[in-house]
């Protein structure tokens, strides 16, 4: 939130990745804290996530919020907006 961004990105563990991330023990996005999950999936495979992971980071901020409100199945918090 206090970035005005979006970080996307793919994990096995998503609890222990936010914590992480919040904990500024990420370096890509220490100075982004606090970060809120709003929307979340799962692939089968690893090579899923991140064929996913790479079309995701390749969105614009308009972009990725279309795609936030096509796919809202995986929302974690209806109030982002």
């Amino acid at each position: 939130q206090s970035t005005d961004s979006f970080y996307k990105g793919q994990t096995a563990d998503l609890a222990d990745r936010l914590k992480r991330h919040n904990n500024k023990q990420e370096t890509a996005t220490k100075n982004g804290t606090p970060w809120v999950l709003i929307w979340f999936t799962e692939k089968q495979t690893r090579s899923e996530a991140l064929i996913l992971e790479k079309k995701l980071k390749n969105l614009s901020r308009e972009r990725t919020l279309q795609f936030i409100e096509k796919y809202s199945d995986g929302v974690a918090s209806p109030d982002v907006f």
